[in-house]
């Protein structure tokens, strides 16, 4: 599926955030088409994480505007259109007795009342889920008892269970062996290009980013660069975005 640059489905206008004296985010507009596969760089505490949390509702902007799909943010009520898997997802006790199927059942559970109970179209959609990730032999399987790379795409699973048209993903291989890194970014140009979700991915690293998004922003409380990935990788960019003193190493996957 092609990026539909006529459809807006994130719009972010003027929007500055500030945790007390502290800003965040100064200023930042841009917009998301259906489709896109958007990266988002820069150094650590340039305020990613707080952008996402922003699209998502978690935080609200000091001032500026966010609108998804169309809506204002405060209005907007239809957040099953929206998956998101949190930075290190596998941050959870993997001893706790819940196996793959259940935690990709709670994806359902976020679009019903519990206590209805989930019907048989529910259950196909679990499947289907799991079988877009390849992970539906291992269903009955501990999470715990899994890899940290078979984890990551149990929760992409779960994210994927509630239908979504976008899913948010917050640096998502921390601490995932090179080889399920590998596999991981596969199953997310799959995604987008296949399935036409569009993603919006958080990232530390350049070159997976300048390779597979469809678009980059470089953020740095200010928006410093929002457009073709591999325009982004030009040194001054990279200067404006970490400081005129960082040495940059690329590497590549095979």
């Amino acid at each position: 599926m092609s990026v539909n640059h006529l459809k807006n489905i994130i719009e972010i206008k003027n929007v500055s955030f500030s945790y007390g004296e502290v800003l965040v985010l100064k200023d930042i507009s841009l917009s998301i088409h259906q489709g896109d596969y958007l990266g988002i760089i820069g150094p650590n505490g340039s305020g990613k994480s707080t952008m996402l949390k922003l699209m998502l509702g978690l935080l609200k902007p000091t001032s500026g505007e966010i609108k998804l799909f169309g809506q204002n943010i405060a209005d907007f009520r239809d957040w099953n259109k929206l998956g998101y898997v949190p930075q290190k997802a596998i941050n959870f006790d993997s001893l706790f007795p819940v196996t793959v199927y259940e935690v990709v059942e709670m994806g359902r559970y976020n679009k019903k009342r519990i206590w209805r109970g989930l019907k048989k179209s529910d259950h196909e959609i679990i499947e289907k889920s799991l079988r877009q990730v390849e992970m539906w032999d291992l269903k009955d399987r501990l999470i715990g008892d899994l890899s940290s790379g078979q984890q990551q795409r149990v929760f992409i699973a779960r994210a994927l269970s509630s239908e979504p048209e976008v899913i948010f993903l917050d640096e998502p291989t921390v601490g995932v062996d090179m080889k399920a890194q590998e596999n991981f970014y596969a199953l997310l140009k799959k995604l987008n290009q296949e399935l036409g979700l569009t993603l919006i991915l958080i990232s530390h690293d350049l070159e997976v980013v300048s390779n597979e998004a469809t678009e980059v922003a470089c953020v740095n409380q200010n928006l410093v660069y929002h457009s073709d990935p591999k325009d982004c990788m030009k040194v001054n960019y990279l200067q404006q975005l970490y400081g005129a003193d960082a040495n940059f190493v690329i590497h590549h996957h095979q």
